[in-house]
């Protein structure tokens, strides 16, 4: 798994019921874009994680708009 800062980081939902968490990685804290990353939720919280094979990247980025 390889990230840049302004990916997102999107963890699939485990059980039937819970829906995907989107979280924004705001430091690649890894060598070449591995984990572990620092990421921020919509809400502000943020945290440092290593994703797991429930995870993937989307390397789309924010286009400015508001």
């Amino acid at each position: 798994m390889h990230a840049s800062k302004g990916d997102r980081l999107v963890v699939h939902g485990r059980t039937v019921g819970n829906r995907d968490r989107v979280v924004e990685i705001v430091e690649v804290l890894g060598r070449d874009g591995n984990p572990p990353y620092r990421v921020r939720a919509d809400d502000g919280h943020e945290t440092i994680m290593t994703p797991g094979p429930d995870s993937v990247v989307d390397h789309r980025r924010d286009s400015g708009r508001s």
